[in-house]
């Protein structure tokens, strides 16, 4: 195909999900001209928790969204719920004495919603090709990436760019093209989502139940919007190998289960469950090359302990148009300046994700949680430590050491 003005763009972005639009966003602003390629169409369903985190509003923030999200039919959270395996609970205030300069809530918003409005946000600054399947990275005569090729519409296309973002998820075609994606689907959680109308006492709280049936995992309820609820459960997939009951079957014992049964009694199931792979950032994987990076869950980057992964994708999108900026700059695309993204990625969030690792393990040890958890319910310098932690105030690798639990025991 012979390289025109309308197909040749300085970064192709593979994916049109929170890393691929919020790159776009982030290269608009240093003046660099990006195309995003999406397999699917506008807006589409995508399978997760639907919670933005701190991290994300920050992100949003950034990208001017939180006016934009606050305008749909979301939940604005306040307050994270934690229970505990015998079942107490405690609850942390977003807002609090360690929150004056940080975040003071959160938003449950159906992704549905959410991506499609930073896609159309994105779409203001960026051309878009929506319903692109990308088929095959294209090469010069010195094994120099110079664009993309893949089908629209039913027709090959070719897209021209020195510059690869890998944004397409879990199942990314950029990493099974640089034979990377048998790495990504080690150390992999897995999912199940089911939205519910009239599910019980759920207001301005999310809900993390650590419960004996989904350790080390844990079962959630996020209020998602008027009289509508995101529930599911998250457990690592060798757990889930290792359990006779389908992924279906755990999420209906745990809702009939006695603690719960009360909740859900005029409940009413909007959708047929629906599970999902969460690439965990357990381990540090390859995610850049010559010509290309590698961003969001495409990268592996989802919190081992949270199972949160929108913030660190749009962390990896901010980080990633920066090296791409150096690369323009210096008309250089190896791996030698590529790698600069992954050491900045892992200088923002490796401590995090290490010590998220370290905290799933001891999510496996139920006498661990019952202590901090049954501690935290009646005993305030506990739960203090605990929003410390949150507000990043306090280092969050308190939890992983053993003289933490000490401290609970004699608190």
């Amino acid at each position: 195909m012979i390289r025109s003005n309308s197909n040749i763009f300085d970064i192709i972005i593979i994916g049109g999900g929170p890393a691929g639009s919020s790159a776009a966003l982030y290269a608009n602003k240093i003046g660099l001209k990006t195309i995003i390629l999406d397999k699917s169409s506008f807006p589409r369903d995508k399978i997760c928790g639907d919670a933005l985190s701190g991290k994300s509003v920050r992100y949003m923030k950034e990208l001017d969204l939180i006016d934009d999200v606050r305008q749909q039919d979301c939940s604005i959270i306040k307050t994270i719920t934690f229970g505990s395996p015998n079942h107490k609970q405690f609850n942390l205030h977003l807002e609090n004495k360690f929150q004056s300069n940080t975040i003071k809530e959160g938003y449950v918003l159906k992704r549905k919603i959410f991506d499609n409005l930073l896609f159309q946000k994105a779409k203001k600054v960026t051309k878009t090709k929506e319903n692109f399947k990308v088929t095959d990275i294209i090469y010069d005569d010195n094994s120099n990436i110079i664009g993309v090729c893949g089908l629209h519409k039913n027709d090959l296309k070719y897209i021209y760019a020195p510059l690869i973002f890998g944004c397409d998820g879990s199942q990314s075609i950029v990493a099974k093209k640089m034979g990377l994606y048998p790495k990504l689907q080690h150390k992999s959680a897995i999912a199940i989502r089911c939205y519910y109308k009239n599910v019980k006492d759920l207001t301005n709280q999310i809900e993390l139940h650590f419960i004996d049936e989904v350790l080390p995992g844990y079962f959630w309820l996020f209020p998602c919007g008027k009289n509508v609820a995101n529930i599911g459960i998250g457990l690592s997939k060798e757990q889930a190998k290792n359990d006779p009951r389908k992924l279906t079957e755990i999420l209906d014992d745990v809702i009939n289960s006695n603690f719960f049964r009360s909740r859900f009694k005029d409940s009413e199931k909007l959708e047929t469950p629906k599970g999902w792979s969460l690439p965990l950032g357990k381990t540090k994987r390859i995610n850049h090359g010559n010509g290309f990076m590698l961003l969001g869950d495409a990268a592996g980057l989802i919190d081992p302990f949270t199972g949160e992964g929108i913030g660190n994708a749009m962390a990896s999108a901010k980080i990633a148009t920066k090296i791409a900026k150096k690369c323009f700059e210096k008309n250089n695309f190896n791996k030698h300046l590529t790698k600069e993204y992954d050491k900045l990625l892992w200088l923002e969030l490796g401590p995090e994700l290490k010590t998220s690792t370290k905290l799933q393990r001891l999510a496996k040890y139920r006498l661990l949680l019952n202590i901090v958890m049954n501690k935290a319910s009646s005993n305030e310098k506990v739960k203090d430590i605990i929003s410390g932690m949150l507000a990043r105030e306090i280092p969050k690798e308190m939890l992983t050491n053993p003289l933490f639990y000490l401290k609970v025991l004699f608190t």
